[in-house]
């Protein structure tokens, strides 16, 4: 895939001589979002966009542009953002039962609240004498935390799951080693959305004076909502005693514009090992809470008006309502001969099948105007369900064109196999340098112009 619309809009390689006009330009922009629009607000997509109400989205925008020139690296210049900054860090901790003890930052997204984290732990086993630092992790991990390793220098010890699809607790505890720096659980994961077994990791690390990381981003702003509704919702925040951070994603459930997401610590000496700091610097005195020096508080500000705006009431019923549809998706694939749910995820359903090609299904599903998640080790796909699948409708049609391509690949067993360069690579062939390179050309085409 490149850059569709090479013919119709003929691409910008260098500054115009002479400024467009900003009619021009606001037009093609409008065209554009027009245009790719209705495939998710419509529903046809699994997460991406998770509330996407036109009310709402215009509130945001009005928030962003009061705030559009402010930067909280001058906090001299706007306190205003410090103050949404770190009322967002107090809202969350609170969500998540943590006291005043547990601080936090706002970050760019989900991967870099991982990112800090990590290195927050690096820095501390590189304090306590242990030269290469290493983190556990389930194979169902997000790929921040290998990121995190490859940035870092940190040993990723990767453990395979459990039969019941979560974090095998035994293989971790087998795992540890004096090198150990933090063990990692996710609130739920994102390939089959279930709910690591948080207590049994974090007394593992308790026991053993280790880090522990919930990765919540995906359920960070679901699971709290799910638990006052009376679903059932193991422990997985700061009530467990060992857990000593927490990621969880404002720009998903949150409902606050692309891109926020928030670190928080149980304790200031780890949040400041993730700061940047200089005093040598011949231009002053340089800090940085966060790997961006310069950020755009106007995200920061929408972020805090949509907690504001949404308040407990407005999370409870987008949680129910989500919830509700996600039980209907699982009742609409078990009632697909050929399909199974992978456990039972509260929200992010994933299923696979042992008769018939699970890519096939995916690939037909792409061609009637879906957008869903491709997943491998096992081959299976999933649907993040949002608000944007509550809508009158919307799980009747997911449920009848998933029946049907079901039935098209059994009858043309062959379908799907041009899904092999984006989804399964690895399954389909030892993951070598060569299929890595493969995926790297993959990337490469999507921003040619």
């Amino acid at each position: 895939m490149s850059n569709p619309y090479r013919d119709e809009f003929p691409p910008v390689t260098r500054i115009p001589a002479r400024g467009r006009g900003r009619d021009e330009i606001l037009t093609m922009m409008r065209e554009l979002r027009d245009r790719e629009e209705a495939r998710w607000s419509d529903g046809f997509a699994s997460g991406s966009v998770y509330h996407g109400d036109p009310d709402h989205v215009a509130f945001l925008s009005e928030v962003y542009t009061l705030h559009s020139q402010t930067n909280p690296l001058h906090a001299d210049l706007w306190p205003s953002i410090t103050k949404f900054d770190g009322e967002i860090v107090r809202m969350t901790a609170a969500m998540l039962n943590g006291g005043d003890e547990v601080v936090g930052t706002v970050s760019s997204g989900g991967t870099e609240s991982i990112l800090l984290a990590m290195k927050a732990y690096r820095d501390r086993g590189h304090q306590n004498g242990i030269e290469r630092p290493a983190m556990i992790v389930a194979d169902t991990a997000h790929a921040a935390f290998d990121k995190a390793a490859q940035y870092f220098g940190i040993d990723k010890i990767t453990v395979p799951h459990a039969a019941d699809g979560r974090a095998d607790a035994a293989a971790t505890a087998a795992a540890i080693t004096p090198s150990t720096v933090v063990i990692v659980g996710s609130a739920p994961n994102f390939p089959n959305g279930l709910i690591d077994p948080i207590e049994e990791l974090a007394a593992l690390a308790a026991d053993r004076g280790i880090g522990m990381h919930v990765d919540a981003c995906l359920g960070g702003f679901v699971l709290p909502w799910a638990e006052k509704l009376g679903y059932a919702v193991p422990p997985f925040d700061f009530r467990v005693a060992g857990v000593t951070s927490m990621s969880a994603d404002t720009h998903k459930y949150g409902y606050a514009a692309k891109g926020t997401s928030v670190v928080l610590y149980r304790g200031n000496e780890l949040r400041h090992l993730q700061y940047y700091t200089t005093a040598s610097w011949s231009g002053g005195l340089y800090y940085s809470p966060t790997f961006a020096g310069s950020r755009p508080g106007a995200l920061i500000a929408q972020c805090w008006a949509a907690m504001v705006a949404m308040g407990e009431d407005g999370y409870l019923d987008a949680v129910r309502r989500i919830v509700e549809t996600a039980t209907a998706v699982k009742a609409a694939v078990r009632a697909i001969p050929g399909l199974d749910v992978i456990g039972d995820p509260l929200f992010d359903v994933a299923f696979r099948s042992d008769e018939v090609n699970i890519w096939g299904v995916l690939d037909e599903m792409s061609k009637r105007g879906w957008s869903l998640n491709g997943l491998q080790h096992p081959a299976a796909m999933h649907l993040c369900v949002t608000l944007r699948h509550t809508r009158p409708g919307v799980i009747d049609r997911f449920a009848a064109d998933l029946a049907a391509c079901v039935e098209y690949v059994r009858e043309h067993p062959d379908a799907g196999h041009d899904m092999a360069p984006v989804y399964g690579m690895a399954q389909m062939t030892e993951l070598t340098d060569a299929v890595e390179q493969g995926i790297a050309e993959y990337v490469d085409k999507l921003y040619e112009v």
